[in-house]
């Protein structure tokens, strides 16, 4: 992460990272945004209405976020809902503030024949990029650097860039559309054995689905002197930079649905669809408004680089699962691509999972495999802008990924092993640029997660080991972990309290570099970041439907070393003191 809240972000668990999306520039900032996986509809009798209230820091490092949550029932089919978040966060560095305000609409329908669900999200979120700090020296030992102080103020350290920022601005509109066809039938109530209600059982769904999507990121920096020293290459304007790079995708997907238990060519669930999906991108530097190459810089060959592309993809998939039955259950999805930059793409995938009685205990054993075939995004093959142009014909690349998990409920332990095996990976050089390996890169991962709990003690640990066969291609910590202590207990019985000690911890690891103006995570080889402790003193509290709480953040400060570097140049927050509430409203 640069550190500041808010800002870009990338996971260092190689198994919990999603490929690079079509617009990669909203990769490094995705949690952020909001998505289908994170989307939720709520059924309620009462409408209601979840606000929280977060912030922190001193005034001229204040972070702030303020984030609601409405739903409301018009009847029992009939919901409508409002989601709002506002985040800004000035930062403990110099050039670091972030803004960013979601907002969105949902609304679903629930009936027996007919079910929706939509929803339309708004995103704009604003980085200042400062490049990271000039010396490290400010952060390890200031003293050296500052003539004996040893104390420093973090908003005065000389950052690397001061007039640069980055734009990013989308939304979704997402529709899903079903009809199903079934029957009625009369069941008896076991609670009310004389009584008999009438319900509806769906035996087949007729499935749409609309999925439109659209972005724009803007790169800015006004600072002419560092705009020639901070980039290597500068390709049209010397003196400032303004890329602008936008998207939008529009994707339809047809299906039908054979339920489980009620057909009788399908005992298990079968599913069938068809997706179509048009892509539109336009560059910074479209050949109609493309300036004139000024005369001290090479000119570029732009005669095979279009500033404008479309893509037209079309994809036929089935999905066959059974999720009834106590013993074992299982998924297995297929798709094939066949038109356009689509085709010859192929992606599987295969779940299956045993519920297991032993020793007086359920354990549940977990399969899994996934293979993928797919092209690498437009964006990373050809891209135009001030300081970065490529035009790559990369391949296909190639994934294979299996394993399995172990989880026992009772005793608070899962464990989770997997193979993955790459070929054709795309991750950006040294140099900031993508590249492609065309050597196996094989990755192994072994994740545990076990909780010891006794009355009013917890203690909660995730310890994730993995190695990578290519640490140029692919560097990745061997071992990280994340330990939370706590107590949990209750005052005049009314008042929960949650007080602990959490910590994230990775080893050293030639760590990821961070390039402002794609926002993008790149390689470098000369930094090690890594073997540092972070640390969060905090107590939550919940009272009726109040929950808050206070926390002093990295409190090991000082006290477990100073190289607390997350990227090369980027340090992490100093220790600072946060709080926060959340009041869930019934209307």
């Amino acid at each position: 992460t640069t550190g500041n809240f808010g800002g870009p972000g990338e996971t260092l668990i190689f198994f919990n990272r999603k490929p690079c999306s079509d617009f990669f520039f909203r990769d490094a900032i995705s949690n952020w945004i909001p998505s289908a996986e994170k989307m939720a509809f709520y059924n309620t009798r009462i409408p209601m209405t979840l606000l929280a209230y977060n912030f922190g820091g001193s005034k001229q490092t204040a972070q702030d976020r303020l984030s609601l949550n409405f739903s409301g029932n018009a009847t029992k089919q009939i919901q409508v809902g409002v989601i709002a978040d506002y985040l800004h966060s000035k930062g403990s560095y110099a050039n670091q503030s972030a803004k960013n305000l979601t907002w969105g609409l949902s609304g679903s329908y629930i009936g027996d024949r007919y079910q929706f669900q939509g929803y339309y999200y708004h995103y704009n979120i604003i980085n200042l990029e400062n490049g990271g700090i000039e010396d490290d020296l400010y952060i390890t030992d200031p003293a050296e650097i500052q003539g004996g102080i040893t104390s420093v103020d973090t908003k005065i350290i000389p950052t690397r860039l001061t007039q640069a920022s980055s734009r990013v601005v989308g939304g979704q509109l997402f529709l899903n559309n079903k009809y199903n066809l079934g029957f009625y039938r009369d069941v008896e109530l076991e609670e009310f054995p004389d009584s008999i209600v009438t319900e509806f059982v769906p035996v087949t769904s007729i499935i749409w689905t609309l999925d439109y999507r659209a972005a724009h990121h803007n790169f800015n920096n006004r600072n002419s002197t560092q705009n020639k020293e901070f980039w290597r290459d500068t390709y049209f304007t010397p003196d400032n930079t303004f890329d602008r790079t936008s998207y939008w995708s529009i994707r339809n997907t047809f299906g039908i649905s054979l339920l489980e238990g009620f057909n009788k060519y399908a005992k298990a669930g079968l599913s069938a669809y068809l997706t179509h999906e048009y892509r539109h991108f336009r560059q910074t530097l479209d050949p109609d408004t493309l300036p004139a190459i000024p005369e001290t810089l090479e000119p570029l060959n732009f005669i095979d680089m279009p500033g404008v592309k479309s893509q037209n993809l079309l994809y036929v998939g089935a999905q066959l699962s059974k999720q009834q039955g106590k013993l074992l259950t299982y998924d297995g999805n297929i798709r094939f691509g066949l038109l356009g930059d689509a085709i010859g793409e192929v992606k599987a995938s295969g779940l299956i999972t045993a519920h297991i009685p032993l020793l007086k205990r359920e354990v549940d054993v977990t399969g899994f495999i996934d293979f993928s075939n797919e092209a690498v995004p437009y964006l990373l093959r050809q891209y135009i802008s001030n300081h970065f142009v490529w035009n790559n014909n990369f391949g296909k690349t190639r994934r294979l990924k299996f394993g399995g998990s172990l989880a026992i409920p009772s005793t608070y332990t899962s464990l989770t092993v997997g193979v993955e095996n790459l070929q054709n990976l795309v991750y950006f050089d040294n140099l900031a640029l993508p590249a492609q390996a065309r050597d196996n890169i094989q990755v192994f991962s072994a994740s545990l997660n076990q909780a010891i709990r006794y009355r009013a003690f917890n203690w909660e640990n995730r310890i994730t080991f993995q190695t990578s066969s290519n640490s140029t291609a692919l560097p990745i910590p061997a071992l990280s972990v994340y330990s939370n202590l706590y107590f949990y207990f209750k005052i005049a019985r009314v008042l929960q309290v949650q007080f602990g000690i959490d910590c994230d911890y990775y080893t050293r690891y030639k760590a990821v570099s961070y390039q402002p103006a794609t926002m993008a995570f790149y390689n470098q080889n000369e930094i090690d970041c890594g073997n540092y402790p972070f640390m969060n003193l905090y107590c939550n509290m919940k009272l009726g439907r109040a929950r808050f709480y206070l926390m002093m953040s990295h409190i090991n400060q000082g006290l477990t070393g100073k190289n607390y570097f997350s990227m090369p140049h980027y340090p992490l927050n100093p220790r600072r003191f946060q709080l926060g509430v959340s009041i869930d409203f019934l209307n």
